[in-house]
């Protein structure tokens, strides 16, 4: 593994502790920002590693189909 590529491994970590952290927070801008910056560093990467954030997603799916109802 590259200097390079280590070190986007170790921002992509940080930036999905950073999302997480401030979620777990309520500051909703801040996971937004952090989430943001995942995924532009997993673009960058050239591993594209599974969104760590989908869980989130799936839950936001499943309580807009249950408001629908």
């Amino acid at each position: 593994m590259s200097l390079l590529s280590e070190e986007l491994a170790r921002k992509k970590e940080e930036a999905r502790v950073k999302a997480i952290t401030n979620l777990d927070r309520y500051k909703f801008m801040n996971f937004g920002y952090w989430a943001a910056i995942w995924i532009h560093l997993n673009q960058l990467s050239g591993v594209k590693s599974p969104n760590p954030f989908k869980p989130f997603v799936d839950l936001a799916r499943t309580m807009m189909k249950e408001e629908k109802k």
